[in-house]
């Protein structure tokens, strides 16, 4: 059996405090926060997803907010960058908005593309790129306008602390074509249209430290679940231990840690996150799993306030 990923579902930081993360994702960058929930294994810490209007697959960023934690460190064995995707034209819009809202960005190159650069609140590496291929993103928020949203992800570049293991896991497990390879970076694409692009650092960025300001996770997509537990059989038989199934309510995952130390996961697309709220109105109350909605009212008290805002 050979199989390929779809390419990126979602992917997983940990940031500060909860205002801050709303503020840049919603406020700043113009995504939606799709679901209010809790850390399933942690229900005292918020996880909150953001992406495109309906949450789709390759659109979804999620975090867990831990106000005042200790600061993590960005190296080998993470995510040490997500890219977003904008339509295309749309550069000249997301360069004066950083810059209007006080964003410190910087443009770079690599494989023909230009990016813009910069940080979160919180210390995580993002990047806009321009790019055709993608559906456009309905949602418009704080002067962000369909035009010129982001569509969801163009990828991300993975640190890895066993680049060619990791190279090989890339290209030999999940599928990824290799398409080229530019200074210390290997560039790898799915057969998806987003979440499709990975670059791959073939150089040591100094171990990471999990904490504030890192990613936690990079999860792949399944179409479902018959195709999730075809993964979880042909990861394994790989030589990678496979965590059981897990049901996070909105999809369910499965894990496991590649060679180079980063912490992978193989989410289904189905079956979303308008299965426990209306399309409409997602993101706007505190959503819990049956086990923890007995005690919503003692978590309400212990998580911190937040509202989505627009920015001046």
């Amino acid at each position: 059996m050979n199989k390929k990923t779809m390419g990126i579902h979602h992917i997983t930081a940990i940031v500060g405090h909860p205002q801050e993360n709303v503020d840049f994702y919603a406020g700043v960058l113009g995504l939606r926060l799709v679901k209010k929930t809790v850390n399933f294994d942690d229900p005292g810490t918020y996880h909150l997803y953001f992406g495109n209007e309906g949450g789709k697959p390759g659109t979804i960023i999620t975090f867990f907010p831990w106000a005042n934690a200790y600061q993590g460190k960005i190296g080998d064995g993470q995510v040490g960058v997500t890219s977003y995707v904008v339509p295309a034209g749309a550069m000249p819009f997301w360069e004066k908005r950083l810059e209007q809202l006080q964003v410190p960005f910087t443009k770079t190159q690599r494989f023909g593309e230009t990016y813009l650069t910069f940080d979160d609140p919180h210390g995580l590496h993002l990047e806009i790129v321009e790019r055709e291929e993608g559906e456009p993103n309905s949602w418009s928020f704080g002067g962000v306008t369909a035009d010129v949203a982001i569509k969801g992800f163009g990828g991300a570049t993975l640190y890895s602390a066993h680049s060619e293991q990791t190279a090989e896991l890339l290209e030999k497990v999940m599928g990824l074509e290799l398409i080229g390879k530019e200074g210390d970076l290997a560039r790898y694409r799915s057969s998806a249209d987003i979440g499709n692009v990975i670059d791959l650092k073939l150089t040591s960025s100094g171990r990471g430290q999990m904490g504030v300001g890192t990613v936690h996770h990079i999860a792949w997509r399944a179409k479902d679940d018959q195709d999730q537990l075809d993964w979880q059989s042909y990861v394994a038989d790989n030589g990678y231990h496979v965590t059981h199934v897990r049901d996070r309510n909105y999809f369910n995952a499965v894990y496991f840690k590649e060679h180079g130390e980063i912490l992978f996961e193989i989410a289904t697309d189905p079956p979303g996150f308008a299965h426990d709220e209306s399309l409409e109105t997602m993101g706007q109350r505190l959503m819990l799993p049956a086990q923890y909605e007995p005690h919503r009212a003692e978590l309400e008290r212990v998580l911190l306030p937040f509202e989505v805002r627009t920015l001046d």
